[in-house]
């Protein structure tokens, strides 16, 4: 039997959920789950390593880099292929704002009503 998948943090859910390249509009698009954006994120923008990246995610270098891999695999296939990318799903819990650090400023904790004071 398999060992049940476990549930990767994510800070905050992406502010676009697909992309649509400028002949896409009726092709299959490309599912990238939330989790796979996470990585993307964390590791080609934010910079952290695949194990900075397990760590906050709290999982695994291993398994960062697996999810990592697939997420580029799927990229490349898209943009490759001139394909629609649809972002949605995946094994992930949100942030709550607990956390000591969060890199991106996207948890409740690093939200900021606009009548709170400074």
């Amino acid at each position: 039997m398999a060992r049940p998948r476990k549930c990767r943090k994510v800070c905050r859910l992406p502010d676009n959920h697909g992309f649509l390249p400028l002949s896409g509009e009726n092709l299959c698009p490309v599912v990238i789950t939330v989790d796979e954006y996470e990585t993307l994120r964390l590791i080609d923008k934010e910079g952290f390593s695949q194990e900075q990246c397990g760590e906050y995610m709290q999982i695994a270098r291993t398994t960062a880099q697996q999810i990592y891999n697939s997420a580029r695999k799927k990229l490349a296939t898209a943009l490759v292929d001139g394909l629609p990318i649809r972002i949605e799903g995946g094994d992930y819990h949100l942030c709550d704002g607990t956390e000591a650090e969060c890199s991106c400023n996207g948890c409740k904790k690093h939200r900021r009503c606009c009548n709170d004071p400074e």
